[in-house]
């Protein structure tokens, strides 16, 4: 039986920041009151060599293998669950559900390792079980499940969910591992790490280690449009941690998670005499605009806040910034001295390093506040397809919107992350200069829908409270519409603009916009018909995707001029296209983010990447073989430079692959290779036994130079 709704309300302030300055771009995010039952259970994150755990698809091949080596490094695996199982699995028991391991073996914790369509039966089984931390690994987990899974938790006080699309969380003290992290570069200390992205955390846990600094709890939120736990309840954690002197934030773009981390530091080094130092990352400044950047919440929405406002709230409330993780070993290092809390590192205090005060130049981004209409991880319909659906759903849109109105607003339903549920967004106008500062959210539980009050907040926010009787009540059978519609078919965003007519008393509705998640239909085959509509894709799209490679090509230097000269109202001179661009190969959505960040600060505006490409998880000899075909389908390439942190990806392998890409694919552009992580010695020897013209280097920013290097020779 689930617990009671806690009684206790929260409201929630949303802020966008520009220009460095705490200027919240809207009204707070709602006046709709929210359950704070859920933060009781943060607690739950401080997992040790106390914890009892197990696995949810116990007898499966990859929760095997995992439970094998975690229960060799030390984590007190007590069972697992296999549906209508019994018997024994490597000397745990096994059981038919989770109600009876908790009633058996009375868990702390399970880790899910089952697929995605398999993954939300497995998620709410442990939230009815009650079992206090649950972990999901599974990427592409449909956006409406885990809606309504949240919607579960927040009607209760007894689990925690960390993820999904997460690597897990692991105590490197306590030697207990909820998730895939790689074991060898983790070590025991005192640093705690909260981070979006997996091979962030993999790069920055080796930095630690290779320092002499171990980590005490690493938690990885996860990627997803919406996170279980995230940077704030990490930092709760950390705080009062007895074994936690030194944090590290590890974010990206997508949604507000970063900012109301700022916010929370702002107030705690207020608050507190000593505070733990705290460094950060962030990556995506150089994502393309409206694109989902490997990650399914690595993308932009209306009203929230860039990279470079995420970056700017941070440093402003007192955190140490790097550009990229392998620093963070010397940072912490630095920062734990200046603070008293490692006498061991004083002496290195003395030695100031120049990162410690990087300060990020503004880079020459454009940031567009439209709609993420290219989106390929999604569905989006155009506009005739959008208008068809949703006048199936008694939405009659015109094909323009009225020329005498003195007012128009925006009005729709999409996903407020930090409420990690759906909302009603809306602004009380359509003028593309003014939307990403006046729209506003209004949370509402996924079960039961928009309320009459919150239906009645938005109207109010509108302006169109005191619209005549017939007007007003088009309204609210629009937002009651269109919710339907966002549910039945499972969207991601439903927006339209709107208008009193004048001369009728009644609404007039034009430019529709829908997209819809993949993966409801990729993972659990949901909606076939609609997913049935989406365009045709290219040659190179379909080969990344059926490799499960995410490629995007990034924009020159010169058309990122063109468009910033286009913005200014100036003209631009032309500028032929480079061809001194380098090609990235990266496995990791966050790292092959931060790589392109990097390589822009470096080496603009000589060169820059051409790409992004994240060849995910588990590349393989043959996915890195198509990857380097997609990026030499790219003129503008001139060097490729292959990024790798091994966690599950061997560094021996990648090599491998590196080599077989020059035998099959005809390689003629010089490579530049870093490898890291697991088995990154193989991996550099299997690359220079090969004889073949790649240049193999261990630290990135030489692998940076000899980059800037090759794409700067002539010929």
């Amino acid at each position: 039986m689930l617990s009671q709704r806690s009684r206790c309300l929260r409201r929630h302030l949303q802020l966008s920041r520009s220009s460095g300055r705490f200027t919240p771009s809207y009204a707070p995010l709602s006046t709709s009151p929210r359950l704070n039952g859920y933060d009781d259970t943060i607690q739950n994150l401080k997992i040790g060599s106390h914890t009892r755990v197990i696995f949810q698809g116990f007898t499966g091949k990859q929760a095997t293998a995992n439970a094998k080596e975690s229960i060799e490094w030390g984590t007190n695996i007590v069972g697992g669950v296999k549906p209508n199982g019994s018997g024994e699995h490597l000397g745990r028991p096994v059981f038919p559900s989770v109600k009876a391991a908790m009633k058996d073996v009375k868990p702390d914790a399970t880790g899910i390792y089952v697929a995605a369509h398999q993954a939300t039966a497995a998620i709410e089984e442990a939230i009815e079980a009650e079992v206090p931390l649950i972990v999901a690994v599974a990427e592409h987990i449909p956006l409406h499940d885990i809606m309504r899974i949240h919607s579960m938790l927040s009607s209760q006080s007894k689990s925690r969910l960390v993820g999904a699309n997460a690597p897990g969380i692991i105590s490197a003290i306590g030697k207990c591992r909820i998730g895939f992290q790689p074991l060898p570069t983790f070590s025991p200390g005192h640093i705690g790490i909260v981070a979006k992205s997996g091979t962030l955390s993999y790069e920055t846990v080796g930095s630690l280690t290779r320092a002499g600094l171990g980590q005490s709890l690493c938690i990885g939120m996860g990627g997803d449009v919406i996170a279980g736990t995230n940077h704030v309840d990490a930092l709760k954690v950390f705080e009062h941690d007895d074994d936690t002197e030194a944090i590290i934030l590890v974010g990206e773009l997508g949604g507000t998670s970063e900012e109301e981390a700022a916010d929370w530091i702002a107030d705690y080094r207020k608050r507190v005499k000593n505070p733990k130092p705290i460094a950060a990352v962030i990556g995506g400044f150089q994502a393309a605009p409206g694109r989902v950047m490997g990650h399914a919440g690595a993308w932009t929405g209306l009203g929230e806040g860039t990279t470079e406002s995420k970056y700017k709230a941070l440093e402003k409330a007192g955190v140490t910034m790097v550009d990229h993780p392998a620093k963070f070993g010397g940072v912490m290092k630095d920062i734990l001295a200046q603070s008293g809390r490692n006498e061991q590192s004083a002496a290195q205090a003395q030695q100031r390093r120049s990162y410690h005060t990087y300060r990020r130049p503004c880079l020459s981004t454009v940031f567009s506040a439209s709609h993420p209409s290219q989106q390929r991880r999604s569905l989006h319909l155009i506009a005739d397809q959008s208008s068809d659906l949703l006048k199936s759903f008694n939405i009659p849109i015109s094909p323009s919107g009225p020329q005498d109105t003195p007012s128009t607003h925006f009005l729709g339903i999409t996903v407020a992350r930090s409420s990690r549920s759906p909302c009603i967004i809306a602004a009380p106008t359509t003028d593309p200069s003014q939307l990403h500062k006046r729209v506003r959210r209004f949370p509402f539980d996924y079960r039961t829908g928009p309320t009459q009050s919150t239906i009645q907040e938005a109207l109010s926010y509108l302006q169109l409270d005191a619209s005549p009787p017939k007007a007003s009540a088009q309204a609210v059978s629009l937002i009651k519409n269109l919710w339907t519609l966002y549910r039945t078919k499972e969207a991601i965003t439903a927006t339209l603009s709107l208008a009193l007519h004048p001369s009728q008393d009644a609404l007039v509705l034009w430019d529709p916009y829908l997209f819809f998640d993949a993966a409801a239909f990729k993972s659990c085959n949901r909606h076939a018909d609609l997913h049935a509509l989406a365009a045709q894709k290219s040659d190179i799209d379909t080969e990344a995707e059926k490799a499960g490679i995410v490629y995007i090509p990034l924009a020159s230097p010169s058309t990122s001029s063109a468009a910033t000269s286009a913005a200014t109202q100036t003209a631009p001179s032309h500028v032929p296209e480079p061809t001194n661009l380098v090609g990235t190969l990266v496995n990791g959505a966050g790292l092959a983010m931060n790589t392109n960040d990097v390589l822009a600060l470096r080496l603009l505006p000589h060169t820059t990447s051409a790409n992004f490409l994240d060849t995910g998880g588990k590349a393989t000899s043959a996915t890195i073989a198509t990857s380097f075909k997609l990026i030499l389908s790219d003129p503008r390439v001139k060097v490729i430079f292959v990024n790798i942190f091994g966690g599950l990806t061997l560094g021996d392998m990648i090599a491998e692959g590196i080599i077989l890409a020059f035998k099959e694919v005809g390689v003629r552009k010089p490579v530049v290779v870093r490898i890291r992580g697991t088995n990154e010695e193989r991996g550099r020897e299997v690359l220079r036994r090969a004889d073949l013209p790649i240049k193999a280097f261990d630290g990135f920013e030489e692998a940076v130079r000899e980059v800037g290097r090759l794409a700067g020779e002539e010929g």
